[in-house]
């Protein structure tokens, strides 16, 4: 895998965090973006950052895997990020419709 100089990581997780709030990119993309950034393996990203089966990982980035909130953490913590509840888009885009709310 290419290896990146620490700017073009900077600059590449920068985009990858917009992109993904802003929901261009789902989790599963994202996921393998994180590693690509990184420059290892799905199976070295597995085993020996996120200490997690390798299928496990495998499975959830082609969609066909459903991890527990635990895994999904452990996924996303060497990056900064953490698994939570979030309002509706349109709630966070300023435009709530109070009719969706129960």
């Amino acid at each position: 895998m290419k290896r990146y100089s620490h700017d073009e990581m900077t600059e590449m997780k920068e985009k990858l965090y917009s992109d993904f709030a802003g929901g261009s990119i789902g989790i599963r993309d994202s996921t393998r973006h994180m590693r690509k950034i990184i420059g290892i393996t799905q199976a070295e990203y597995a085993k020996n950052v996120v200490k997690i089966s390798p299928r496990i990982l495998s499975d959830f980035e082609r969609g066909v895997g459903n991890p527990t909130l635990d895994t999904l953490e452990r996924i996303g913590r060497p990056f900064g990020l953490q698994v939570s509840f979030l309002p509706p888009e349109a709630w966070r885009l300023g435009r709530a419709d109070s009719s969706n709310v129960s």
